[in-house]
């Protein structure tokens, strides 16, 4: 069992923190290269946004440098009516299966809430459409399985939008791990928000313009009620996984990059929630704590920044913003957004050799998947990556809601003799929303 202390101790013993406030010129001179412009297509290919919430429109905006946006999609009028204004001359739709069948539309884009992501995304590959899909990408491990086999069969591309594969700091701690900048790589804390923890929730009638039934998707049949829906939604186990999910679809993302994990996973899980939740409120834990072990014998502890750690000890305040910290015999590395720094400076400074392995390269997360979507080439978080990377989201979040140490075979994406948690890596689907309907 991983004691923080431990980790408190480490910090006492390494170098003073050196912050990188720009990154080093050699990764920029490098980073240059292998991004370079390359002349694009005249073709302005027809977009669909389905999901027309905040997050959906703002990821729309960006497709809409690359693409023409020509249809709307939401079981929210009110979704509908804002994402209008953007684009007045788009075509709306409350069913995604009507915009599916449009021949000129060539590019889903899928803000919709996390239970939906799988559905839409298999009924567009199916339909011929490439797919940039909001994360975290499934809901359950199984979506996962069945979403790699379907994106293999249709050969389409699929980009996950967990952007921060496009951001140089990011890809520079994990690349200068990978590369054991830090020598030998021994643990991985990873920090995410703290989720909420409130209630009870009153029941109400669904708003005007809201097609309550078919928001809830395969999910059980419940009463409405506001923080269901919208951007609370996560909250809630049945629709997501709380910020395990959320932002840990980001950050344990970094996390099994750097790793050199992230077509693979874990060998066993331990988790806690270390708060109870409050009856008749969210359900997802919103403070927890997970331990992983890989193959490797690296361990990993994703955490909520808020409340308590391992056990009930006291939460390392080294690190209070959420974020990932590589530490290695030599040293540590912590990227978070905007923000790159190490124990002692040489370890960003100096220049890899010539001959170290690089990753896969990509500075606009949007760009790159247009650029693919034209070259039939894989985007820099393609279908497997997007599935492993939330599968450990998942694993934790089973982990948590069990209570107990899991045994879990990557290769085979099964937990190991324990039946009772291989139950939990698929859902009952609600009809008519099960996979009988594709």
């Amino acid at each position: 069992m991983l004691i923080l202390s431990s980790r408190r101790h480490f910090l006492k013993t390494t170098a003073a923190v050196a912050a990188a406030t720009t990154l080093p010129q050699w990764f920029l001179n490098e980073t240059a290269q292998a991004t370079a412009e390359t002349p694009s297509p005249n073709d302005q290919p027809g977009v669909a946004l389905i999901g027309c919430g905040g997050r959906g429109r703002g990821v729309a905006r960006e497709a809409a440098q690359h693409g023409r946006i020509i249809g709307l999609c939401d079981v929210d009028d009110a979704n509908l009516a804002q994402a209008q204004k953007l684009w007045p001359e788009a075509q709306l739709y409350k069913d995604f299966r009507k915009v599916l069948e449009r021949s000129d539309i060539h590019i889903v884009v899928n803000g919709t809430p996390d239970h939906w992501h799988t559905f839409i995304n298999l009924a567009a590959a199916r339909a011929g459409k490439d797919i940039y899909s909001e994360k975290p990408l499934t809901l359950t491990v199984a979506e996962g399985q069945r979403l790699v086999k379907a994106m293999r069969e249709t050969k389409r591309i699929l980009q996950t939008g967990s952007q921060q594969r496009s951001d140089k700091n990011f890809r520079l701690a994990c690349e200068l791990v990978r590369n054991d900048r830090i020598g030998r790589l021994k643990h991985v804390n990873v920090w995410l928000p703290h989720g909420r923890r409130e209630g009870p929730f009153a029941k109400a009638p669904a708003p005007a313009g809201l097609d309550w039934d078919f928001w809830l998707g395969q999910t059980p049949r419940m009463d409405y009620q506001r923080e269901r829906c919208h951007q609370t939604f996560r909250y809630f186990w049945e629709y997501s996984g709380g910020t395990m999910t959320d932002w840990g679809a980001h950050h344990n993302d970094i996390a099994l990059w750097g790793t050199g994990y992230e077509r693979s996973g874990p060998v066993s899980i331990e988790g806690q929630s270390l708060v109870p939740m409050i009856p008749g409120g969210f359900t997802a834990a919103s403070e927890y704590a997970v331990l992983y072990t890989y193959a490797n014998g690296v361990t990993q502890l994703t955490r909520s920044t808020h409340g308590n750690g391992w056990n009930g000890s006291v939460t390392d305040k080294a690190a209070p913003q959420h974020g990932v910290r590589f530490e290695g015999s030599n040293g540590w590395i912590f990227v978070t957004r905007g923000k790159i720094e190490a124990s002692h400076g040489d370890l960003l400074m100096t220049p890899l050799p010539s001959s170290a392995p690089r990753l896969y390269a990509s500075d606009n997360h949007m760009k790159n998947f247009f650029d693919c979507v034209r070259s039939r080439k894989q985007p820099i978080c393609d279908t497997e990556i997007g599935h492993r990377s939330v599968s450990v989201c998942h694993l934790g979040v089973i982990a948590i809601r069990l209570g107990r140490a899991l045994k879990w075979n990557p290769a085979q994406e099964q937990f190991v003799g324990d039946n009772e948690a291989n139950t939990w890596l698929a859902r009952e689907q609600r009809k008519p929303w099960s996979y009988e309907t594709l």
